[in-house]
């Protein structure tokens, strides 16, 4: 859980981080004190090693070769000095501060020096460190006497310094440079811990907090910005939200209410309007019998025999409109059967063809082949797209084009049947495109403005969908879509 926090990763990552660079800064610091201070004993050692040489040198220079011997003793007992000595090129030992090893061979260590032409070395012996020097006494005119004409090495000198007082100035050095390096990364580490859980993590996990009580649907919380940071601009974008979320919902529960009334009146009104349809229906057909039989009283040439057609035509009408509102508002249960798309809109366009505005339309069908068989009312289908090409064609007063298209889709996990209706009328003015759906709805003098919204219920018992696009000028395309009859209950 502890590394589940972000601001848990940030503070182990710093004091990761922290712990890199100043250890790395320190590892640097104590390397270069390790080389100052073996190169301050290297410059006394050499400082030691030419005085020595120069009091040898004056010894020699006069044959008092035992002086020589106690200058090395007596310089031998210099603190810090393991051992001093002459060796002979083949790494005899000819004079040494320590006597009982004259005569004896040199270590290896040394002789290695002398051997690889260098002029000192750091290597162990007796169990410490021992800084190793070499000079190689080289004779000249005033030794040709005792050595023999010609310059050759007529002995090294050999000092050997001890370097535990460096190593322990170097420990002591490392462990103060490492106590004070823990030291600050404990108080850097402290430092930023505290500012990320005071000025991060704090107002986070109050601006969690107040999260949590918003999705529980609490919109009166509030947050107060102490700092005005980025996390203080968090806060304040986080109350400005909370006040437009508290807007929209007083918007939606208005709407809600207002929906609720207008559906509870469009119940009343339905209610209404069905038993009303009820009731007229069979006193139009009464009335509209009774005109029947008092207009074949009238001859031909009477002209009330025009007028009595017209108050048929109007009872004609509001017969459909009553039986359009019964309809409506008890549609019938759908008898399901296997039907061929492409068999039912050619069926209905020999309807169509056959209504008196359909004289002008040209028809264009691209049915597609093979369409597999729909699991529908075939009846209650077919009145679908009667109503809609019916409308395509009024729409298209001066004549046009309609086209009718049958294609195989797939989406949502299931296959469909698509119907395209497409007219080349004025079209549909984008406003207009979302209330052609709404009962009651029309552009027409004489429509109930019950057609449409039929169709969508009728759809909707089929589980299909239907839905429109327009172009102003253009025209407009009914998109009808129907499951596949593939086993499944719809």
């Amino acid at each position: 859980m502890f590394f589940k926090s972000l601001i848990s990763r940030v503070i182990i990552l710093n004091i990761l981080l922290l712990t890199i660079v100043i250890g790395t800064f320190t590892l640097f610091h104590i390397r270069r004190e390790q080389k100052h201070l073996v190169s301050a004993t290297r410059e006394n050692a050499e400082l030691l090693l030419a005085t020595i040489e120069n009091s040898i040198f004056n010894s020699m220079r006069v044959g008092n070769s035992e002086n020589v011997q106690k200058i090395l003793e007596m310089v031998g007992r210099s603190p810090g000095l393991t051992n001093i000595r002459i060796f002979h090129p083949d790494g005899t030992i000819l004079k040494s501060a320590h006597p009982q090893e004259i005569g004896h061979l040199l270590n290896t260590y040394d002789l290695a020096l002398f051997q690889n032409g260098r002029r000192d070395g750091i290597f162990r012996a007796n169990g410490e460190e021992v800084l190793g020097i070499i000079r190689p006494i080289v004779s000249d005119r005033r030794c040709f006497l005792c050595h023999g004409a010609g310059q050759k090495v007529i002995g090294v000198l050999n000092l050997n310094f001890s370097l535990a007082e460096t190593s322990r100035k170097l420990r002591d050095s490392s462990l103060a440079f490492m106590l004070s390096t823990a030291l600050i990364i404990i108080l850097l580490s402290a430092g930023v811990s505290f500012i990320l859980l005071r000025f991060v993590k704090r107002p986070i996990q109050n601006i969690s907090d107040k999260m949590a009580q918003v999705e529980e649907g609490d919109l009166s919380v509030r947050l107060i910005p102490l700092y005005s940071d980025e996390v203080g601009s968090l806060m304040s974008s986080f109350n400005s939200m909370v006040v437009n979320l508290e807007k929209a919902k007083q918007e939606l529960q208005q709407c809600h209410y207002q929906q609720m009334e207008r559906a509870d009146r469009l119940a009343s009104v339905g209610e209404m309007a069905t038993g009303l349809a009820h009731e007229i229906k069979n006193p139009l057909a009464g009335i509209s019998g009774a005109i029947s039989v008092l207009a074949d009283d009238f001859a031909e040439t009477d002209p009330r025999k025009e007028i009595v057609r017209q108050v048929l035509e109007q009872i004609k009408r509001l017969d459909k409109t009553a039986t359009d509102l019964l309809f409506f508002g008890r549609p019938g249960t759908p008898e399901l059967a296997f039907t061929d798309i492409n068999a039912l809109v050619q069926k209905t366009l020999f309807f169509v063809s056959q209504h008196p505005e359909a004289k002008n339309i040209h028809y264009h069908t691209e049915l597609t082949r093979d369409l597999p068989a729909i699991w529908v009312d075939e009846k209650q289908i077919q009145q679908v797209l009667l109503n809609i090409i019916i409308n395509a064609v009024q729409v298209m007063t001066g004549g046009g084009t309609l086209t009718i298209q049958t294609e195989a889709r797939a989406h949502g996990g299931r296959n469909w049947v698509g119907v395209l209706v497409t007219d080349t009328g004025k079209g549909i003015a984008p406003e207009e495109l979302d209330r052609i759906f709404v009962p009651f709805h029309t552009t027409k003098t004489q429509g109930t403005g019950l057609g449409l919204p039929i169709c969508r219920q009728l759809m909707e018992q089929h589980h299909g969908t239907i839905e429109v696009e327009s172009r102003l000028g253009e025209g407009t395309t009914f998109i009808i879509e129907l499951p596949v009859a593939d086993g499944r209950p719809i």
